[in-house]
């Protein structure tokens, strides 16, 4: 059993001040696999302060100094890959074909940001003005226990381009995960005081970096409610934020689309990590005109999709990260029974020979309305929810009429009315006709899922602020 008391402050492992202590819990069994020491405000303003220090100096770095250090960060990330997809399959339980690619992303976005930073127009004038990117100063980066290492290595990633230092919050629920990927980032030898991370509540840890005078930016991502509370709490001391608070994304099926890849595409994007990923297109639009065909395309494309031993590299849907988020998931799919959806496939309980972890039954709903609660709420689990339509028009209404507005998908094969769809959804990212991705694209949602954007010149640009010098 792993035991972690440290937290990683100004270039070393230090010896936690909070003294409350959270068992870490594998989901694909319920056994206690470790424990953790969780930090308090004293940790946070230790930290902090070490971050201060550190940009009095690495805010005034050139371009040449942080390109350096993000291989450098490549360099060392990419020689845990391994480790790193194995403690985020036990830990998480995040089925390993999916695991193996989030690791990756994660180590590859240092590269991204330093291609994008060679990129960016970190100088311009005109007549006697010249205007020029400032790091904005200490930035606290809170990630969510979904995808630990991408967000870990996006947000530093696009923090150290832009001459940031940064202390990060991740999730209490990764912190196997967290103590694998901090090891490797600190073979990278960046400056002291540059990189920090505190692992410990929302509420305590979290707060302390949303409230501190000595942080100047928050990124984040996770729930809806809590990104509120940043925007308020972060308001005292002007913070600057980037949140990415999750979505309930629609895929339209068009009435073109050719059902033997359309379908397979579709329940790829909504049952993504287990359902348990912003992205996830948890809403199937189909045309009424072709509902029966979409149902048992449905039905037979399912048994592809095994549930089971994480591990396994045929299995597409691991367990739930929490017996809290299992629970969760049950109520949602009570909801849809209750307000009249039918059950396709899957329903209530744990699937068959699975009931000692946190395992869900992939589960369908047809005959769903768009005001149900299922349609309308981020369930974070293997809930789709197939919505028929009439026309084009209602199909983009439909995909509209949410809070949400992360991300959406459009399958058909006539690619020119394809492409005329996806530009009239209101989404940060659309994709057609599968999931795909792009390192350099924006990532981030309208309306409740967030503010700003990450990834690429994006991400950077958001731990900047122009300067302009007039003469």
């Amino acid at each position: 059993m792993k035991i972690i008391t440290k937290h990683y402050i100004d270039g070393a492992f230090v010896e936690s001040h909070g003294k409350q202590v959270l068992d870490i819990i594998r989901p694909t069994d319920g056994q206690l696999i470790g424990r953790v020491s969780l930090g308090d405000e004293e940790d946070t303003r230790r930290a902090i302060a070490a971050a201060k220090r550190a940009f009095a100096t690495f805010g005034r770095s050139t371009v040449q100094e942080r390109a350096k250090i993000l291989r450098r960060l490549h360099e060392a990330a990419s020689a845990r890959i391994k480790d790193l997809t194995d403690i985020m399959v036990e830990e998480y339980g995040g089925v390993v074909q999916f695991a193996g690619l989030i690791v990756q992303s994660g180590v590859n976005a240092f590269l991204a940001a330093e291609k994008a930073l060679q990129e960016m127009p970190w100088t311009q004038s005109w007549d006697k003005t010249t205007v020029t990117l400032e790091p904005v100063g200490v930035a606290g980066l809170i990630t969510a226990w979904n995808a630990n290492a991408l967000f870990i290595c996006l947000k530093l990633a696009s923090a150290v381009a832009a001459g940031c230092t940064v202390v990060v919050k991740p999730s209490e629920l990764s912190s196997l995960q967290t103590r694998v990927l901090v090891e490797a980032l600190q073979e990278a030898e960046l400056p002291k005081g540059v990189f920090n991370v505190v692992t410990g509540l929302g509420n305590v840890v979290g707060a302390e970096l949303v409230r501190n005078p000595d942080v100047a930016k928050i990124s984040f991502t996770g729930s809806v409610a809590v990104g509120q509370t940043i925007m308020r709490d972060g308001a005292a001391t002007m913070k600057r934020v980037t949140l990415e608070l999750g979505g309930k994304s629609p895929t339209i099926l068009l009435d073109d689309a050719a059902l033997d890849q359309a379908i397979p595409a579709a329940l790829t994007m909504a049952f993504l990590n287990s359902g348990q990923a912003c992205a996830a297109g948890t809403r199937l639009l189909v045309p009424k005109s072709r509902l029966d065909a979409v149902k048992q395309a449905i039905r037979n494309a399912m048994r592809a999709l095994a549930v089971g031993d994480p591990a396994d590299p045929k299995i597409a849907i691991g367990p739930m990260v929490s017996q809290r988020q299992y629970e969760r998931v049950q109520s949602y799919i009570r909801k849809g029974v209750e307000e009249g959806a039918e059950v396709l496939v899957g329903g209530e309980g744990h699937p068959k020979g699975f009931e000692a972890g946190y395992f869900v039954k992939p589960t369908v709903f047809v005959n769903v309305k768009n005001d149900m609660t299922i349609a309308q709420e981020e369930i974070f689990g293997p809930v789709l929810s197939v919505i028929a339509y009439d026309s084009e028009d209602e199909a983009i209404r439909i995909a509209n009429d949410s809070r949400y507005g992360l991300h959406a998908g459009v399958i058909g094969t006539d690619l020119s009315r394809v492409r005329r769809v996806a530009a009239q959804l209101r989404a940060g990212r659309v994709v057609i006709n599968n999931m795909t991705d792009d390192p350099q694209a924006p990532w981030g949602g309208f309306k409740f899922s967030g503010i700003g954007r990450e990834y690429g010149r994006y991400g950077i640009g958001a731990f900047l602020e122009p300067r302009a010098i007039l003469e």
